[in-house]
């Protein structure tokens, strides 16, 4: 949903807009394709995805990426002043505390 976001956001953007907002280098090697990385520039691999085979550490894994979502999702909102964006935003964050209180039932 967060690539979607950025993908209406910037779809109509000219190159040149695209350079004032700080996204000139992903133009470069990109357009205006949706290529996932982080703030950082760092592209996403499946080394994010964690698993070990073992119920309870897999659970814990799992809870503590649903809070650096939820926190990832509350700095966007904090960061931005688009009503529309927000709400979207905050459904999301409300969604991962949601499965976040759930798994710790």
């Amino acid at each position: 949903m967060i690539a979607t976001m950025v993908y209406k956001l910037t779809k109509d953007a000219t190159p040149e807009q695209l350079k004032e907002a700080g996204l000139g280098a992903h133009f470069a090697d990109h357009d205006k394709a949706l290529f996932y990385h982080n703030a950082a520039g760092v592209p996403f691999t499946a080394t994010y995805i964690q698993a070990k085979g073992d119920p309870i550490a897999d659970l814990y894994e799992d809870i503590a990426a649903e809070e650096k979502a939820r926190a990832t999702y509350q700095w966007l909102i904090d960061m931005s002043d688009d009503p529309d964006i927000n709400d979207a935003l905050k459904f999301l964050r409300e969604r991962e505390v949601v499965i976040s209180d759930w798994k710790r039932q």
